[in-house]
């Protein structure tokens, strides 16, 4: 069992302690990784300490940050892959409904077990975002080691619900380019992220 990994990393982070249900859950997602990741590539991470130091860490952060959202929220992990941020985010913010959306249909298997062994609220789509019925909106999503960041952004902002927030997981070099590229946002915050000297969590709100 890795709870006390888990729970000594969190605590050197300085974050909030999760709830004893929260660190199980963390524990058994963590050993379901590593399990799917022998076949499916999910993680270049193979460590399970440097996977809870890199990945866990930053998704914790995010959920322990996330703006005021509004009651029966939604948030949608856009390419989830390993379910980064959006599982961490389902176990610690279990009032938050999640959706997991992965195109790739082994990365969505994996999701589904993922969610079905943690016992979550949350659900997955195994699609592209486009091809959502329109809808489809969401009081956050969330983008994380996606490609084409800026691109996959204009893909996401038809499904943010109106005053919904886009949350991005990015660098300082490449903020700038970003916000550029999104002008339908304002208000953007920035979190440095636990760790990394250059990362950041970008969060914006849309005018409307």
């Amino acid at each position: 069992m890795s709870v006390g990994l888990i729970e000594q990393a969190i605590s050197e982070a300085g974050f909030p302690a999760p709830t004893p249900r929260a660190l199980e859950q963390l524990d058994v997602y963590l050993g379901l990784l590593l399990k799917w990741n022998a076949r499916l590539n999910l993680t270049a991470i193979r460590d399970p300490e440097a996977i809870i130091r890199r990945h866990f860490l930053e998704c914790l952060q995010c959920a322990q940050n996330l703006p005021e959202l509004p009651e029966s929220a939604t948030l949608l992990d856009f390419g989830s892959g390993a379910g980064l941020p959006g599982i961490p985010i389902a176990i610690c913010r279990p009032e938050i409904r999640v959706t997991l959306a992965e195109s790739q249909r082994k990365k969505a298997a994996f999701l589904r077990e993922a969610v079905r062994n943690l016992e979550l609220t949350a659900e997955v789509f195994d699609g592209r975002v486009e091809e959502m019925p329109p809808s489809s909106r969401f009081s956050a999503i969330a983008l994380r080691a996606v490609d084409r960041m800026a691109e996959a952004c204009r893909a996401a902002l038809p499904r943010v619900a109106p005053k919904g927030w886009l949350i991005l997981f990015t660098t300082r070099a490449a903020k700038v380019p970003l916000k550029g590229a999104l002008p339908e946002i304002e208000g953007w915050q920035e979190i440095a992220l636990s760790g990394m000297e250059r990362g950041l969590i970008l969060l914006g709100q849309t005018h409307q």
